[in-house]
């Protein structure tokens, strides 16, 4: 049974990164993606080609990044995604080389709050300093950025972000690249206008206080 629902999430893994490759946030065999299973972690190997992904792609490692389950050795980012897992809040975590984020890493050490949608990640997003994929020194540095947010931008890299489950890391993924797209343009005309610290506490107390962003029933009065 524990073999069977391994599998499982070992697919479901393979089914993100051909879908991150059919958005256009990862080229070729550039990124990596992971979910927490149990005291155990589900990891891309590495060299795998993110269009053609498949259970076999994605192996299994303990929370020493040893391989656990699994016939190819692990992703060689898997330091950084274990890293993360020290907040056991992480459910799950995705790497990419998504274009606008990676332009945005090249321009600036951090990608200001210009939209409340950025809010979900934490409000503005840093870009780390450079250092070379695989290092410890990578790691640490994106596990320190971490705190507090869901998002971070690699200087001359990428991006990663994490969230409670794989669909919510994927989901932040996507945001992070529509917000990145969104200063670039912004930046093209002129000097992008940031939210505000006060505004964007109204922000979240506006969000709070009507359930912003969830389901609700139709008369709720309390539906912002």
């Amino acid at each position: 049974m524990q073999a069977e629902t391994d599998l499982q999430l070992r697919a479901v893994v393979a089914d993100v990164c051909r879908d991150l490759d059919q958005r256009g946030l990862v080229v070729g065999t550039a990124g990596n993606v992971s979910v927490r299973a149990g005291e155990r972690f589900a990891v891309t190997g590495t060299g795998v080609v993110f269009g053609r992904a498949s259970a076999d792609d994605v192996v299994l490692v303990d929370g020493g990044g040893r391989l656990a389950e699994g016939r190819i050795a692990p992703s060689s980012e898997t330091a950084l995604h274990l890293y993360a897992y020290q907040d056991p809040g992480v459910g799950a975590v995705v790497h990419t080389h998504s274009p606008a984020a990676t332009a945005v890493s090249v321009l600036t050490d951090e990608l200001p709050c210009l939209h409340y949608q950025q809010l979900l990640l934490g409000g503005a997003v840093p870009v780390v300093p450079f250092a070379v994929f695989g290092s410890e020194g990578l790691a640490r540095s994106v596990s320190g950025a971490l705190t507090g947010r869901q998002a971070v931008i690699l200087a001359n890299h990428g991006a990663v972000t994490t969230g409670r489950t794989l669909e919510e890391a994927v989901q932040h993924a996507l945001l992070l690249e529509w917000a990145a797209e969104l200063y670039l343009r912004a930046s093209a005309a002129g000097t992008p206008r940031p939210l505000t610290p006060d505004q964007q506490r109204d922000v979240i107390e506006a969000a709070l206080r009507t359930g912003y962003g969830s389901k609700r029933r139709a008369d709720d009065r309390h539906a912002g």
